[in-house]
């Protein structure tokens, strides 16, 4: 059977899209890739994802071959931020930073990772793949909910965690806000698009 992260761990995958809910991340390593601007309008954007999909499916096949064991690449996953935490609800996409991320199960290996790599610089020689890296992240306590609609309707739903959900409970932020897409924006019409919305947390004080 495959691993597959998003059924294994529904918890962090598929919370609910009434409330925010409180979710423990576990330390989840990826595959990464950084860049700054607006994703609507940014040239380095696309090549960026597709660099990221490419090794990590290269990633997969790696795995699959030495071990025999295989993995569901997952959904395509995001963390932003900016110096200015306003650009996110007042939508100043030129203002963001952004490390676009692929899950991996605990069961891949550096030699799976490196192998990948090799393997799709062959397939792909024409695709920048050096900005791709290993990223360990431990986000821990985080408020998550699901959001259903275009991603250009996200701001009131954050602008509620920034001043009515986080101030009530007493809790700052803790990391960078972070998104998972649950939809294909090329398949899927903008209104039924599922994103996770989260936010590493920690008392005040």
């Amino acid at each position: 059977m495959k691993i597959d992260l998003k059924k294994d761990r529904r918890d962090l995958y598929l919370p609910g899209s009434k409330d925010f809910v409180e979710v423990l991340v576990p330390p989840i390593t990826y595959l990464a890739v950084d860049g700054h601007g607006d994703p609507n309008t940014s040239a380095a954007y696309p090549l960026a994802v597709q660099a990221l999909y490419a090794s990590a499916y290269a990633v997969k096949f790696a795995l699959r071959a030495r071990t025999g064991e295989d993995f569901v690449v997952g959904p395509l996953e995001g963390l932003w931020s900016s110096p200015d935490p306003t650009a996110f609800t007042a939508g100043r996409k030129q203002e963001w930073d952004w490390t676009m991320l692929s899950p991996l199960p605990g069961v891949v290996g550096d030699r799976d990772v490196e192998a990948g790599r090799e393997a799709a610089a062959r397939k792909k020689p024409g695709l920048d793949l050096s900005g791709v890296r290993v990223l360990d992240y431990d986000e821990g306590r985080s408020l998550q909910i699901l959001h259903i609609g275009p991603y250009d309707t996200e701001a009131p739903t954050l602008a509620r965690l920034h001043h009515e959900v986080m101030p009530a409970a007493g809790l700052a932020f803790n990391g960078r806000h972070h998104e998972i897409y649950l939809g294909d924006p090329r398949r899927a019409s903008p209104a039924t698009l599922r994103t996770v919305l989260r936010q590493p947390v920690t008392p005040i004080g």
